[in-house]
């Protein structure tokens, strides 16, 4: 959704004769839907959001997103709105990013992930700039190839800042209790919604004596606030790596 539009109302743009205009706004935010604009099962936009983007007022919007939702376009759930059609969600090149190292390894490879609302582990919160025993959101990963031998375990803490930007997030803090699985494949995308310039700083390192390698990603914004770091261990037979890139913001 484009950011920064100036806010109108329903006066501003009359409809046009013999269609309403939240009729127009609803063939309009369909339009987007199924373009990709808004993956099928991702959340949309709040109500003055879209008043924003499209040059209506809210109650235009509620209207419209009525229309989708008795048409079967729209669910709605305790967490909001989602687009209902079929089809699977559009990737962008950051959605595969998160966590650091996630993958399928081939038919009857198996992951789980889940998130823990708890003191972070030794190095993440000074990273974070988290207060000494201080909670924060802490995401698991696991995966393994059928035959076990492409094992992957990540731990990654989000920061304060994460949280207070990201909505997304910010709605795992309630049921954090390491139980539940938490599908946070795509965290990038959500930065990024949420106006957030992204620079990675990832690290690779053997571990001595084994075969394996720790990767260590640290993501900060636009204004080197930090948002996560990562870290995960992996089977692999690399020499020490740097790199760095930066993921713009969505506008």
């Amino acid at each position: 959704m484009a950011r920064g539009m100036a806010r109108t109302t329903s006066h501003d743009h009359p409809a046009g004769e013999g269609e309403p205009l939240y009729r127009r706004i609803a063939t309009e935010l369909l339009g987007e839907l199924r373009g990709g604009t808004i993956p099928p099962g991702e959340r949309l936009p709040g109500e003055r959001r879209l008043a924003e983007h499209f040059g209506v007022s809210r109650e235009t919007v509620r209207q419209a997103l009525q229309v989708l939702r008795r048409d079967g376009m729209l669910a709605t759930d305790r967490r909001g709105s989602h687009a209902a059609l079929p089809g699977l969600p559009v990737e962008t090149p950051a959605s595969a990013g998160f966590p650091v190292g996630a993958h399928s390894s081939g038919p009857g490879a198996v992951s789980r992930a889940t998130v823990t609302w708890e003191t972070p582990p030794p190095g993440h919160a000074e990273a974070l700039l988290v207060a000494p025993a201080r909670p924060a959101l802490v995401h698991r990963y696991w995966s393994s190839s059928a035959d076990g031998r492409d094992l992957r375990t990540a731990v990654t803490t989000f920061s304060a800042v994460a949280l207070a930007e990201v909505e997304e997030l910010a709605r795992y803090r309630d049921r954090a209790d390491g139980t539940g699985a938490a599908e946070l494949r795509r965290a990038y995308d959500w930065m990024r919604r949420a106006g957030l310039t992204l620079h990675h700083r990832d690290t690779i390192r053997r571990i001595a004596g084994t075969p394996s390698v720790r990767v260590t990603r640290r993501v900060h914004d636009q204004y080197a606030r930090p948002l996560e770091i990562t870290e995960l261990v992996m089977d692999a037979q690399q020499d020490a790596l740097v790199y760095e890139f930066t993921v713009p913001a969505e506008v």
